[in-house]
């Protein structure tokens, strides 16, 4: 004989699913919020490095004149 009838067993495992999809739908919002955070965040702290790499007058008030060792 079953715990519960078959009837009512049904109920509980449609609700067992449909909670269970809800925290991974809920998880990968979460994640995928995260990961935008951190790329916003990289690209933010790439930008001034692009911007000093683009402008020449940056390299010649350099300590040296600009240049470079390259080893």
């Amino acid at each position: 004989m079953p715990a519960l009838p078959l009837d009512e067993a049904g109920r509980y495992v449609a609700a067992a699913y449909l909670a269970f999809t809800m925290l991974v739908v809920i998880y990968v919002v979460i994640i995928a919020a995260k990961v935008s955070r951190v790329v916003r965040a990289l690209e933010q702290l790439g930008e001034p490095a692009e911007d000093a790499a683009m402008t020449p007058a940056s390299r010649s008030a350099a300590p040296g004149g600009g240049a470079r060792w390259r080893g």
